[in-house]
């Protein structure tokens, strides 16, 4: 992360370098496209009221993530009692890619979050965070609160979960 001396730290700077770090870590811990910016938005008022109890212990990005994670767990518990708001008419939406590109890509964040959907927390903080977002192990490990050789363990077994879900998706596309 580009943040690398305490000196200076506020939430306008900690939002502009870690913002789109949080935006995608809520998206890969469960949180719907539709609902990123308020849990984001979320996120960023807990950096602001923390920051003064902000010890430097760990990076600021290693902070955010913890953030992060309680974030979207506090979103996943209450997402079945949110209210749509309707509209007369869907929005527009208008794309100067391919849609075939388009498509594609939707595609596979879908088959991505539908895969990491099936981990627990644990294993899919490690996951996201190593794989995904390509912090060392010992940024994961201090990330999640747990020693390096138990994040490894978790890697270990997501990878082959991962792999397993991705066989099985595949194998239900192929079939008739």
């Amino acid at each position: 992360m580009i943040i690398s001396e305490p000196i200076g730290l506020d939430t306008a700077r900690i939002f502009r370098e870690c913002g789109p770090y949080a935006w995608r870590v809520l998206r890969r811990l469960g949180v719907a496209e539709s609902d990123i910016e308020d849990v984001c938005l979320e996120v960023f008022v807990v950096v602001h009221r923390r920051l003064p109890e902000f010890e430097h212990r760990c990076s600021i990005t290693t902070w955010v993530y913890g953030i992060c994670v309680r974030t979207a767990s506090d979103y996943r518990k209450r997402v079945g009692r949110r209210r749509e708001v309707v509209t007369h008419e869907p929005p527009e939406q208008v794309s100067a890619c391919d849609p075939h590109h388009d498509l594609a890509v939707r595609q596979a964040r879908e088959q991505l979050d539908q895969v990491l959907g099936t981990l627990d927390d644990d294993k899919r903080s490690v996951f996201v965070l190593y794989e995904i977002e390509q912090l060392s192990m010992n940024d994961v490990a201090q990330a999640v609160g747990c020693p390096v050789q138990t994040a490894y363990s978790r890697l270990h077994a997501a990878r082959a979960l991962v792999t397993a879900s991705v066989k099985r998706l595949n194998e239900e596309r192929r079939a008739p």
